[in-house]
């Protein structure tokens, strides 16, 4: 019965890391949208950063959800981590990973680690001083002032080149993190193949899209 217990609590815990990766997935997808915008217009994408900066659902409501959901699927990562290594306290003998799983699968803790290093600069970048401008110094809401701030922050070859590796890695935690996703959540039917297919389609087009976003802004302003 206590193993029964244990195994249920730990496939629980499979599926709301999936849940939450698939809730990431979604915010990454729009990210990258209202972002490309300012390879295509300035001013569509100062006009787009103003209405999501001061909407009080997306301020007060989404962007508190979406901190629970980037830091509970991080915590369960690690706590999954742990619970597979002590489930496997002694070492193989002889073990050929590459064999048995790909680099994504094998070292998704690592490219987590670096995401969230890399969270913690895109904040230091951006949000850090969207907070200071609304709420300490308490400035006057400035529609044009968006597409500079960003554009500001690639100037930096080292920024820039930071930000391409980080969203290669992205790339990879994304390869293995959507088709596991699909498999903790026990979907094993005729849609299954299409919605891996999506998957990796996802994990390439938009880690590609945020380098091109940072490389555009480096080489072109």
């Amino acid at each position: 019965m206590a193993q029964s217990a244990q195994l249920n609590a730990s496939i629980l815990k499979k599926v709301a890391m999936a849940l939450s990766g698939i809730f990431l997935i979604t915010f990454l997808a729009l990210h990258v949208t209202l972002n490309f915008i300012s390879v295509i217009s300035e001013n569509v994408f100062n006009e787009a950063s103003h209405f999501m900066g001061y909407n009080p659902l997306i301020q007060y409501v989404m962007q508190p959800v979406l901190a629970f959901g980037v830091i509970f699927h991080f915590v369960m990562g690690f706590v999954l981590t742990a619970q597979n290594t002590a489930a496997r306290p002694i070492a193989y003998a002889k073990y050929n990973g590459a064999a048995n799983a790909s680099w994504s699968s094998r070292n998704m803790i690592i490219s987590g680690l670096v995401i969230l290093a890399f969270l913690g600069l895109h904040f230091y970048d951006f949000w850090f001083p969207e907070v200071n401008y609304k709420y300490i110094v308490g400035n006057a809401p400035d529609a044009t002032r968006y597409y500079g701030e960003l554009v500001h922050k690639f100037h930096d070859p080292i920024r820039t080149g930071l930000y391409c590796i980080s969203f290669v890695l992205l790339g990879f935690h994304l390869w293995h993190g959507f088709a596991s996703s699909l498999q903790s959540m026990g979907m094993h039917n005729k849609y299954s193949r299409f919605l891996s297919k999506v998957g990796y389609g996802f994990a390439v087009i938009v880690p590609a899209l945020f380098i091109i976003i940072a490389l555009f802004h480096h080489f072109n302003n």
